[in-house]
């Protein structure tokens, strides 16, 4: 097969596959295509309508894995209990090698999609500190949002800085509270503003890092001094219909290791009572935790419910994504559930392999999950559940896994101009060699 790769301004890197005689042409995808759809149809799964199903879920991309959650601030290390493991060559310095690596990522990804910006990601020259951030330090990335047909969300960066140090919205320094109060409303602005630039909705998604080394003495008053922040933030006043409020618990950072303020249980008890989301992160619970089992246990009570997806290795070290169980279990659980009830997005930073391939695998295999759930029968299952057929689904299960899948896939990326496996990599490959290489 022979890669060419056409020159296209803004990047000269999009990977094309030209068919010539001998090659994989577009009709033998589509026989291809034909023949894994009617065998899907054998169990009752309509492939064309999972790759349309698809084409319908946005995946919130977030903008960190490409520059090791450094942001514009000049920070050195990401801290606030976060450890970014690696030194690959070619992380972006700027907004605008961001976003040209970011661009170069998402010629290989098909579908559409929604960028998560961190508010550290701000660009201004005037040193705004992040408790006077304006909608304008944002103005270039909806700029690039526009051109790259992209939805915004946000988070409020409650780390890497020096007000950050001992705890942010449950500090007992009232100053220091009142700097991270206002900072989460400056934050509910700039959501407000993405919304009303790009259309649709903005998840304004808030974590912080406060918590304990070692045991604490007390656990209550910082607890009650997060609630009346976060009560403070929210009633300072924002559209409802344009910005989502999520909140996102985990069970330790690195430093941070006895104690965490916002739990688990703190956080959806205050999303429940205060009627926002809860954000769950695939990553922040003990590792013998079934994350996808969560899904079903928070819609039974939220309408909607928030997830990060990141692949946890003995512990929260946001390895990139791959198409294994603990993601098709988890997407799987979306689409019984309803795509449009899952606000999905991605939370992995790893530094030790290239950063642009790291997204595009991510988001790649993320969508493959999605497409496996999509081509799985479960209503068919779930009647051979109810009517006690153990064996029978057992069998249905364990048959689904040899099913054409990676044919109905490589259709999804060709039907979205964008490479297959055997292609995509070649592009990000030279602009390592050209670009990234030269950064220093």
């Amino acid at each position: 097969m022979k890669i060419v790769l056409f020159l296209c301004p803004p990047l000269c890197y999009n990977v094309k596959i030209m068919a010539k005689e001998g090659d994989i042409t577009d009709t033998y995808n589509d026989i291809r295509f034909t023949q894994a759809a009617a065998t899907y149809s054998k169990i009752g799964v309509d492939a064309p309508q999972a790759v349309a199903a698809l084409s319908q879920i946005p995946i919130s991309i977030h903008c960190w894995q490409g520059d090791d959650v450094a942001g514009f601030e000049g920070a050195t290390l990401s801290g606030g209990g976060i450890a970014v493991t690696g030194n690959y060559p070619g992380r972006a310095r700027n907004y605008q090698e961001l976003m040209d690596d970011f661009a170069l990522a998402l010629s290989c990804i098909p579908g559409k999609h929604r960028l998560n910006l961190h508010a550290s990601y701000a660009i201004t020259d005037d040193g705004t500190d992040r408790d006077k951030l304006e909608p304008k330090h944002f103005a270039k990335w909806v700029d690039f949002a526009k051109a790259h047909g992209l939805a915004l969300d946000f988070n409020p960066t409650y780390f890497s800085h020096p007000k950050a140090s001992v705890a942010t919205l449950s500090s007992r320094d009232d100053n220091i509270r009142k700097f991270w109060v206002d900072h989460g409303i400056a934050c509910l602005k700039i959501a407000e503003y993405f919304a009303t630039e790009l259309g649709g909705q903005s998840l304004l998604n808030i974590w912080i890092p406060d918590g304990a080394k070692d045991t604490p003495a007390d656990r209550q008053t910082p607890r009650e001094l997060l609630k009346n922040s976060l009560d403070t933030i929210l009633a300072s006043g924002y559209d409802k219909t344009k910005v989502l409020v999520s909140v996102e618990s985990k069970v330790f950072g690195i430093g941070l290791e006895s104690f965490t303020v916002g739990s688990h249980e703190f956080y959806m008890n205050y999303a429940a009572s205060r009627g926002i989301l809860c954000l769950i992160d695939s990553g922040h619970f003990h590792p013998t935790e079934n994350v996808a089992d969560k899904i079903s246990a928070m819609l039974a009570f939220f309408d909607k419910v928030a997830l990060h997806v990141t692949r946890p290795v003995r512990w929260d070290s946001d390895h990139v994504v791959l198409f294994d169980d603990e993601i098709r279990a988890i997407a799987a659980e979306i689409i019984k559930h309803g795509a449009d009830r899952v606000l999905l997005g991605l939370d992995f930073f790893d530094a030790s392999i290239n950063r642009i391939a790291a997204w595009v695998l991510g988001v790649r295999n993320t969508q493959k999950a999605l497409l496996y759930a999509l081509l799985t029968p479960h209503d068919k299952m779930a009647e051979l559940q109810r009517e006690g057929k153990q064996t029978e689904l057992l069998i249905l299960q364990e048959e689904l896994k040899t099913q054409p899948f990676g044919d109905i896939w490589d259709h999804f990326c060709h039907i979205n101009n964008v490479p297959t496996e055997s292609g995509w990599f070649a592009g990000i490959k030279k602009y390592e060699d050209e670009v990234l290489a030269k950064r220093g």
